[in-house]
């Protein structure tokens, strides 16, 4: 269903919550799959996944349609995952390296994720990249997205988010040499 179908349904209030539902269907499990990349464990993923939702609901008459739905909602989802890794460092005061750590251990306890090495490391690399900076590599590693797209849904420039992929990239390169050697001796 086109976003225009989809935004008339919600707008429309005998169609709202078919419309919304339909919303739901059509993003919950991408907005789930971005979410838990970047905070690792199923339960926080479960919650922010509704977070994200219940703020589309009570914010969708708002949607001027500048954007498309899509990058709306991954925005919404982007900054629910930056604004929950933030409160988290605060809320137990913890340094990045311990925050890095704790979502480390929480990799290593869920086989479910990947029961592949390879991938764990990987996983274990991208935890130690800046949380903005695992953000956009996430979206165009994984995902897949074009930067002009995760241009509109980080509100950052082009330039700046290749540059930041391409630091995220040098650093897990290094991280990852860095780990085979230790793991070597």
């Amino acid at each position: 269903m086109e976003d225009k179908e989809l935004l008339a349904k919600i707008r429309d209030p005998g169609t709202r919550n078919y419309g919304f539902n339909l919303l739901v269907r059509a993003y919950q499990q991408r907005v789930y799959g971005h979410i838990r990349k970047m905070v690792i464990d199923h339960d926080d993923a479960d919650d922010l996944t509704q977070e994200v939702f219940i703020k589309i609901h009570k914010h969708i008459d708002s949607f001027r349609e500048d954007a498309r739905l899509y990058t709306w909602v991954y925005r919404i989802a982007t900054n629910e995952c930056l604004n929950f890794l933030r409160s988290k460092k605060r809320r137990f005061f913890l340094p990045i390296g311990d925050v890095t750590e704790e979502l480390s251990r929480k990799l290593d306890q869920q086989p479910g994720l990947s029961g592949d090495d390879v991938q764990r490391r990987l996983q274990k690399a991208l935890l130690s990249l800046p949380d903005k900076q695992r953000v956009v590599f996430n979206m165009k590693y994984f995902e897949d997205l074009p930067y002009e797209t995760i241009a509109e849904i980080t509100q950052t420039s082009v330039g700046a988010l290749k540059a930041s992929y391409h630091h995220a990239v040098k650093k897990i390169e290094d991280y990852l040499r860095h780990d085979i050697n230790t793991a070597g001796h």
